[in-house]
């Protein structure tokens, strides 16, 4: 039967129902994933319409995916983070919601603290194994969503669980329904789905999940994870590794809306960052990021990107403040002791600092010429440099009328005798077989004693 689309508002054939796929053995897709080999992008060139929400917004784990790969956080630093995740998503809730663990009692104190500060973003969510005494933790906090594990590659339901499609659905379904029975939005982490069989389990699955929601009168989010970062954000390539078509599957032939579907990645293969965005391109409205991309392995998506993603994509920060994010990073390296290695974008230490001459001759005729934007007011971070070996005049001069504010007649150039004498100094230093970087506090001493000797 013909009947027009909601979505497209065309006249468009029915949609046909995927059966599951009981098979006896796993699909491994060797042919791909040949555990020997890297894995292989393949491609059938079939591509799918870009359809970009009207709106998209990000939603957090890192109290969840970012404390599985390092020491527990204190209830006093998640507070912390809390709050300045919710300074950062805005007034319009653009990061939309955090997820907690709930095992521990001290995951439970710190659930009950950010509770307490009756933020209105980010909403507090919960994560959960499919298990229906976690759902009791669930319950007893009066959480209303919470994330539920249902892995979906043959990887994880016939190596791991030891059980067929058929027996993983249903075990699945148990405590998806104990969910709708008490008004709890679930939220299914679809995990591993960039190795799943997509219309011969995904797709079937999340039709029974849909189906049940419809009956509750619940809605249900689905997150579709790429749970070991082979997704690919490349239009035309294949299932189960396109992004594109993952996200187009779900809506196309399980009715899922863009509303309630989530995409949560990983940065195995450096492709985290442009698999969200081509999520959000394709029809998702939410993406799962993480602080500073902190996660299992190689990490999620960093959320700080894709404040700086969705800018780029919307052409508004639309309320986010992003100075926050460099106080985020600076509690990680002050307070909780985390090494931010230096070159990370938006809040490593060497971000927006050059140790090249020539860019730093730049900075001085005009700071657009090497900067990215305008870091000092979008992130409260002037640029700056670091002197070594290769910084020149230009650099030195840079240095010093960045660090010490100075301005108009006071300011220095590279024919200033004080620059020529410190540019000397710096020469003699790696003369002698210095290979790093000269500290602030090194330059400062030369500094006060050229001063000093000058008077």
């Amino acid at each position: 039967m013909i009947e027009i689309s909601r979505k497209s508002n065309l006249l468009e054939q029915p949609t046909y129902k995927y059966d599951l796929q009981d098979i006896p053995q796993p699909n491994l897709y060797r042919d791909m994933y040949n555990y020997s080999e890297v894995p292989k992008v393949v491609f059938n060139h079939r591509h799918v319409p870009m359809n970009m929400p009207e709106d998209i917004w990000i939603t957090d784990t890192s109290f969840r995916d970012g404390q599985q790969s390092m020491a527990p956080y204190t209830v006093e630093q998640i507070v912390e983070l809390y709050k300045l995740l919710s300074r950062l998503g805005g007034p319009y809730g653009l990061i939309r919601q955090s997820e907690f663990f709930i095992y521990t009692k001290k995951d439970r104190q710190a659930v009950e603290k950010c509770m307490e500060l009756d933020l209105k973003f980010p909403e507090i969510t919960t994560w959960i194994r499919a298990k229906r005494e976690d759902f009791r933790l669930v319950k007893e906090l009066g959480i209303k969503e919470t994330g539920i594990l249902v892995s979906c590659s043959d990887y994880h339901i016939f190596k791991k669980m030891n059980m067929t499609r058929r027996q993983a659905v249903d075990y699945y379904l148990e405590t998806i329904r104990d969910a709708f029975a008490e008004g709890v939005v679930p939220r299914c982490h679809l995990e591993d789905i960039t190795r799943a069989d997509f219309y011969g389990f995904v797709v079937p699955f999340v039709n029974e999940i849909m189906k049940l929601s419809k009956e509750a009168g619940v809605p249900v989010k689905i997150r579709a994870c790429d749970t070991m970062g082979y997704g690919v954000p490349y239009n035309g390539a294949a299932l189960p590794r396109s992004v594109s078509g993952i996200i187009y599957g779900l809506q196309q032939y399980s009715g899922v809306p863009s509303e309630m579907l989530e995409w949560h990645g990983h940065n195995d293969f450096y492709k985290s960052v442009a698999n969200a965005s081509t999520a959000w391109l394709y029809g998702a409205c939410a993406v799962n990021c993480s602080l500073l991309g902190i996660g299992e392995r190689t990490g999620n998506v960093p959320l700080e990107a894709m404040v700086f993603e969705y800018a780029s994509l919307k052409g508004s920060l639309d309320g986010m403040d992003p100075t926050a994010i460099t106080e985020i990073g600076r509690y990680f390296r002050d307070q909780m002791g985390y090494k931010i290695p230096p070159m990370t974008p938006f809040v490593g230490e060497n971000f927006n600092v050059t140790k090249a001459g020539i860019h730093a001759d730049g900075l001085m005729k005009d700071e657009e010429i090497y900067n990215i934007f305008d870091t000092k007011k979008l992130l409260g971070r002037t640029p700056g440099v670091a002197i070594s070996k290769t910084s020149g005049l230009a650099g030195i001069a840079y240095w010093l009328n960045e660090h010490y504010g100075l301005c108009g007649a006071e300011k220095m150039s590279k024919d200033t005798p004080l620059v020529v004498t410190l540019k000397e100094w710096v020469d003699e230093m790696y003369a002698d077989g210095r290979t790093t970087s000269l500290s602030n506090q090194e330059l400062e001493d030369k500094m006060k004693e050229l001063t000093e000797a000058a008077k």
